[in-house]
């Protein structure tokens, strides 16, 4: 069982940037694919970006291209979003997830999920 916490959220202004955390506590020499999440209030859940486990690959929604980042520390199986140029739209709370199956862009794809990090854009 892989546990994963964020870390990073909080309030900015519109135009402001944050980084956002993501440690997986299972001390193991594998390493996962794994994913940011957001969900607005009254809304679904929806994709953000991802990252393989070799780091060499990333993908993006068409919403936050341009403007977040998701990076990662394989030694430490940390993985981390940057958000640059934030707005009020992007006020969520955002999930963490590793160890896909299926359509990484499908939420019910991804095995495990941290308890999500709550981020605020004001205008």
């Amino acid at each position: 069982q892989v546990q994963l916490a964020e870390s990073g959220g909080g309030l900015v202004q519109a135009g402001g940037s944050l980084r956002l955390s993501c440690s997986a506590s299972e001390r193991t020499n594998r390493r996962y694919d794994m994913a940011w999440f957001r969900q607005a209030p009254g809304k679904e859940r929806e994709f953000v970006a991802a990252i393989t486990s070799s780091g060499r690959s990333t993908f993006y929604a068409e919403p936050v291209k341009g403007r977040f980042t998701i990076s990662r520390d394989s030694a430490e199986n940390t993985v981390y979003l940057q958000m640059n140029n934030l707005k009020v739209e992007d006020t969520a709370v955002y999930f963490c997830a590793a160890d896909p199956e299926g359509t990484f862009t499908n939420d019910d794809a991804w095995a495990f999920w941290g308890q999500g990090a709550q981020v605020t854009v004001s205008s």
